[in-house]
């Protein structure tokens, strides 16, 4: 196509150069014959000649044909006012009529023509010779057309061999420029680009993963819509913008401006776990990177919810295997004819157990919670590790608003005991003590233990904080700190009043009684930790404190 408009205009443009030099050559034709004319009328012995009398050919006839090839022209005639012809490059014509128009040039004006005359078709100018005032006699010179178009077609040969480079040259040069482009687009050309642009847009914006380009500068050359989600970008935040200046959490920040590849790297967003890559890209002096972002907050919250469920699971065989060891107790107790501390064996086992049981469900009703306590203390029992639940503690069934699902509140709580059954763990005495109250203000989530504590401070809540070695670990402290500050929470640590690390949560939630009262459930009686049977009196509670941490209830 390229070639096709190149010659197209160049043979415009040669079309216009003939056109053009042609009527340029006989324009250039009529003026030399017109001075060549003139010059001849002028000439004083042509005057002399031509008033001598006699024979004027005799004299005009050698001077004409000199003055014709002085000046290039066809034809110098000489005539009298009749027009009979006193020279003539055919001297045969000599004494014949000139042919063509005198009427004006004998009336003293010079007349230009194209004529056919004797040699052809001419371009000619016819002038008077003056003596004295009077016409004494007619000067006609001109060029042939047959001359004229011999000069023209030099022109035109040598116009025709410039186009001819010149279409040659654009020819090479758009081959060249061509096969480099196809180089630098992968041997596509523009439709295929289109297109490729095209289902890019479109793949972009539909993948759920987050992709983010940046260049050599560290600038967003590319983000999509999930890129945009995931990292919970504002609208006015996008391409051009540093990837420093997007107000990230330091940590994933770090990931995407490092130099070196990052592989399936965990990291904490505002509100969300996002899983991250990178790779480095080279393209000459100009560095880039490509990020890829996966959602892993909703995996994250079912591998807690996973843990949970193996908790219990783990709960439940040690309490099958604890009860099969009872059972058999059983068994022989009566076989040796001992049926009464039989009974009393078994009675004892359950009310121990129905205890423990009637103590956590009495304490948090929220069935989620209740379960996951119970799993808890079961694991800990195994671990040989007292978790207790606090005597102060009352969430009932119901407290927790809809928009508190009770999926964080594992998080928060299940992360939070587990840290402090690793810190416990091998400690003579171990003792973990978990606190959950529903206030006026909110929800109040606390975990205490007498381990070694942790350094104060807000690094603890970092992800990859931990003080057990090896990886994969310091992600449960970030998710709680996460998960209470997506619902305008707060977390906190200090140190337990028995030594250790006390962690605080506190979450904001109320329901709203029609007259803008907050209602919360009230107080009811329960048995004491380490009461009897149901139906005994409990003994005296005493006051409620956040920071005690009660001795076991066992």
């Amino acid at each position: 196509m390229q070639v096709f408009l190149v010659g197209l205009l160049i043979l415009g443009c040669v079309l216009f150069a003939f056109l053009s030099d042609r009527r340029q050559a006989e324009e250039a034709a009529g003026r030399q014959a017109g001075a060549t004319a003139r010059a001849v009328a002028d000439s004083p012995s042509v005057r002399e000649a031509i008033q001598a009398g006699g024979d004027p050919s005799r004299l005009l006839q050698p001077y004409a044909e000199e003055v014709r090839r002085d000046a290039d022209v066809d034809f110098v005639t000489i005539m009298d006012t009749r027009g009979i012809r006193w020279t003539h490059p055919d001297e045969g014509q000599i004494g014949a009529r000139f042919l063509g128009h005198t009427e004006e040039a004998l009336s003293g004006r010079t007349l230009q023509e194209t004529y056919t005359g004797t040699l052809g078709p001419s371009v000619r100018v016819v002038t008077p010779i003056h003596a004295d005032g009077e016409v004494i006699g007619l000067v006609s010179a001109g060029i042939t057309v047959d001359q004229i178009a011999a000069r023209l077609r030099d022109q035109v040969l040598t116009l025709l061999t410039v186009g001819g480079l010149t279409l040659a040259v654009g020819g090479v040069g758009t081959y060249v420029i061509n096969a480099r482009l196809r180089r630098h687009t992968h041997d596509m050309d523009a439709a295929q680009l289109s297109h490729m642009y095209a289902y890019h847009q479109a793949a972009l914006h539909a993948v759920r993963e987050g992709l983010v380009m940046l260049d050599g500068q560290r600038r967003i050359a590319l983000i999509n819509d999930g890129a945009r989600e995931l990292l919970g970008l504002a609208p006015e935040r996008g391409v051009g913008d540093r990837a420093d200046a997007l107000g990230l959490p330091a940590p994933l920040t770090g990931a995407l401006l490092a130099a070196e590849p990052r592989v399936d790297e965990v990291h904490l967003s505002a509100d969300r776990v996002l899983v991250v890559n990178t790779s480095p890209v080279a393209a000459g002096e100009q560095r880039g990177t490509v990020v890829t972002l996966r959602d892993h907050t909703e995996l994250q919250a079912l591998t807690g919810e996973l843990d949970t469920e193996r908790g219990f699971s783990e709960a439940l065989r040690s309490q099958a295997h604890e009860a099969a060891n009872r059972l058999h107790t059983v068994v022989s107790l009566i076989e040796l004819g001992r049926a009464e501390e039989a009974v009393e064996f078994a009675t004892a086992e359950l009310e121990l157990a129905q205890t423990l049981t009637d103590q956590v469900v009495q304490a948090v009703g929220e069935p989620v919670l209740a379960a996951l306590l119970l799993g808890k203390t079961a694991q800990a029992n195994e671990r040989g590790i007292e978790l207790t639940v606090h005597e102060d503690s009352r969430l009932d069934d119901g407290v927790l608003p809809p928009e508190l699902p009770a999926r964080d509140l594992v998080t928060v709580l299940g992360n939070l005991v587990d840290n402090a059954m690793e810190a416990v763990s091998g400690i003579p005495g171990a003792r973990v003590t978990v606190t959950a109250r529903a206030e006026p203000d909110g929800l109040l989530l606390r975990v205490a233990d007498n381990g070694p504590g942790v350094p104060d401070g807000d690094e603890v809540f970092h992800r990859g904080w931990s003080t057990k070695e090896g990886g994969g670990r310091g992600l449960g402290l970030a998710l709680v700190r996460q998960t209470a500050e997506r619902h305008g929470g707060t977390v906190t640590v200090g140190e337990a009043p028995g030594g250790g690390a006390a962690f605080r949560v506190r979450i904001p939630f109320g329901r709203h009684t029609p007259d803008g009262a907050t209602a919360l459930p009230a107080p009811r009686s329960r048995p004491h930790a380490g009461a009897g049977p149901p139906g005994t009196a409990p003994p005296p509670t005493p006051a409620p404190t956040d920071d005690a941490t009660p001795e076991s209830p066992r």
